[in-house]
């Protein structure tokens, strides 16, 4: 029988207090869990968003991260989750304080959803060329 060991070197996070703390994906989950109230998120997928946010944190190599930077990683993943929560997530993450920052945002958010929605209408079409 073999046996193997995984280990995984720490990794600490600066706060803008400037207090240095370890890296939960727990706190991740309870932050984005608060955007996600009322919306058809389960903890599973809070779970695997706080890993996917924690393996693009550690990719970077840095022992020591910025809380600011967690902020960032979070928001792909939690667009991709679910658009109503990533608004709720950066509205405060990001300090929106007018409408237009909302705009902004929503106008972003339709951009990105035509260009995934023409790749997938070229990919489907693809297949069918392919197909035949």
């Amino acid at each position: 029988m073999r046996f193997s060991t995984t280990e995984t070197a720490s990794l600490t996070v600066m706060k803008r207090s400037g207090v240095i703390e370890s890296f939960s994906r727990h706190k991740i989950v309870n932050g984005v869990r608060k955007a996600c109230q009322g919306r058809p998120v389960s903890e599973a997928d809070l779970a695997l968003l706080a890993q996917t946010v924690e393996e693009t944190v550690r990719a970077t190599g840095a022992s020591q991260i910025e809380a600011n930077e967690i902020g960032l990683a979070i928001l792909e993943p939690l667009r991709k989750l679910d658009e109503v929560a990533f608004m709720r997530f950066a509205s405060v993450y990001q300090g929106w304080e007018s409408l237009d920052d909302f705009e902004a945002a929503i106008t972003v958010l339709r951009i990105n959803r035509e260009a995934q929605e023409a790749a997938a209408g070229e990919s489907e079409l693809e297949n069918r060329l392919t197909d035949r």
